[in-house]
This record gives C-alpha cells, sequence and structure tokens, in this order.
C-alpha cells in the first residue's frame, strides 16, 4: 500500500468510494464535494497497484487547529489497518497542531478506533460539541 498526496481530484475515482461507504449527501453534490476538495488543508490517498483503497481529507489553519473532515475505506478493505495508516500520516504531518478534531458515527468499533489512537470524547474534555446541519 502506498499512501501519497491526492492533489489532483478524480470524480470517477472519488464518488464511487463515497457512494460505497453510503455518503450519499456527498454523491448527491458532486460539484460540492469537488469544491470542497479544491478548499481542503490536506488529502491523502491509499493506493494498492493503483486503485484507490481509501482516503483522508482534512480542513483547518494547520496551525492550530485541524479537522478530519473525511476518512473512507472501501468496506472490503476495512479493518486492514488502511484507515490507521491514513489518519496516523496526519497526525505526524501535523504533530505540533493542539487541536485535531472529527466528527463520526457513534458506532462501538468506531469510537475503539478513534480511542485507540488516543482521541478523547469532547464530553470527556468538559467540552460540548455543536453542529448546524443545512436542510
Amino acid at each position: 500500500m502506498e499512501i501519497k498526496e491526492y492533489t489532483h481530484y478524480n470524480e470517477q475515482e472519488v464518488l464511487p468510494l463515497y457512494a460505497a461507504v453510503g455518503w450519499s449527501a456527498y454523491t448527491r453534490d458532486p460539484a460540492a464535494l469537488k469544491e470542497g476538495f479544491a478548499h481542503s488543508l490536506l488529502t491523502l490517498a491509499a493506493y494498492d497497484n493503483g486503485e484507490l483503497l481509501g482516503l483522508i481529507r482534512t480542513v483547518g489553519d494547520g496551525s492550530t487547529i485541524v479537522f478530519i473532515q473525511d476518512l473512507l475505506v472501501y468496506p472490503e478493505h476495512q479493518r486492514q489497518g488502511i484507515g490507521k495508516a491514513l489518519l496516523e500520516e496526519v497526525l505526524a504531518r501535523f504533530a505540533n497542531v493542539r487541536q485535531i478534531e472529527l466528527v463520526t458515527d457513534d458506532r462501538p468499533q468506531t469510537v475503539a478506533f478513534y480511542q485507540s489512537l488516543e482521541f478523547t470524547e469532547l464530553s470527556q474534555l468538559g467540552c460540548r460539541g455543536f453542529m448546524r446541519v443545512k436542510k
């Protein structure tokens, strides 16, 4: 597996990945997703023999805060260390950033995954998160 910066947006490569993990809000508006990629801080992709396996996309200022916007791995390649490798690469690149945040599904395996990489739920830090979602 090779992890590299994803600098050239390829809709034919990206949309099937988002669809495979059920993120239909992104696939329903491919123009917005493309724009989101263009304005991302860093996007990394994992490949095996030229095949996209997964990607991680971050936003933020890169100095005081980084937000992990997307971490996706094709379902048939999950639980093989791909997501962990992508996340660890982001953590290494932004090692001096005080806050690295994300929002994720509240499923036991997802919570365990992020906790294994030393992420802490906001409530345990005396914080509360809020989100406003366009309807």
